[in-house]
């Protein structure tokens, strides 16, 4: 089986988000099912049918989540030497090599992603064209306007 890779910083968001599920939302939604069901007649209750709904999106949820930890390799980068190589979890600055423009990335796994906090997706092409090299070497990343070569300038693995 494959494990997927996980930075520490997303195993603890899902934890915390799991951890809630299970404590809070769980329970305050079994509460209104049974109030729901003091109301009488079940078919035309819609207090009732909202919270199974409810249910059953929270049940989802747990077990989805589950199954991304049981299924994860988490891994911790500021455990490891840095060596100036871009692997999953560092955080790389670039510069555009056409305008000089820079921009800085923390590479994570598929469901960390969110390119408005500058965390990318290790499967997006920019990631691809970038893991393995080091500070200094040019990253060619195939965007749908063509070819865009970017600079590594910094790693670091915080």
């Amino acid at each position: 089986m494959h494990k997927e890779p996980l930075t520490v910083e997303g195993a603890d968001r899902l934890k915390q988000e799991l951890q809630q599920l299970k404590t809070v939302d769980r329970p305050r939604v079994i509460a209104a099912i049974a109030e729901a069901r003091e109301h009488g007649d079940l078919k035309e209750n819609a207090e009732y049918h909202a919270a199974r709904e409810q249910q059953g999106f929270i049940e989802g949820r747990i077990k989805d989540i589950e199954a991304k930890l049981g299924n994860a390799q988490i891994i911790d980068v500021t455990k490891m030497q840095n060596n100036g190589k871009v692997i999953f979890g560092a955080t790389v600055e670039l510069m555009a090599i056409d305008d000089e423009s820079s921009v800085t990335y923390k590479i994570v796994g598929l469901d960390e992603a969110d390119i408005e906090h500058g965390k990318i997706s290790y499967s997006s092409p920019i990631a691809r064209a970038m893991i393995g090299k080091e500070e200094g070497d040019i990253a060619e990343v195939k965007a749908p306007g063509g070819v865009v070569e970017y600079e590594i300038v910094e790693v670091r693995y915080e």
